[in-house]
């Protein structure tokens, strides 16, 4: 079961809400608009974790992103050939 809604009214650019509208499909623009700020809500804690881990042990570098941006691409070319071999 889905949380309640509630209707709000927000404003915005014009060029924006008109290209948020010809996205939205056939969920609409209220489901559109509420995954988008549901994905910076993520963005925004995700930076806030990485300001206290970096705080703590700090800066991450350059080479350590590389690092996990190596191992994610494997882990998903790994998840794209099981799924395919389960099929």
């Amino acid at each position: 079961m889905s949380e309640p809604t509630q209707k709000y009214s927000i404003t915005m650019p014009r060029d924006i809400a008109e290209a948020a509208r010809a996205r939205s499909g056939p969920s609409g623009l209220s489901a559109y608009v509420a995954a988008a700020v549901a994905r910076q809500i993520e963005r925004d804690n995700l930076n806030e974790l990485i300001a206290v881990a970096e705080a703590e042990h700090g800066p991450i570098t350059e080479e350590e992103i590389q690092q996990h941006r190596e191992l994610l691409r494997r882990a998903r070319a790994e998840q794209r050939s099981s799924g395919a071999s389960a099929a």
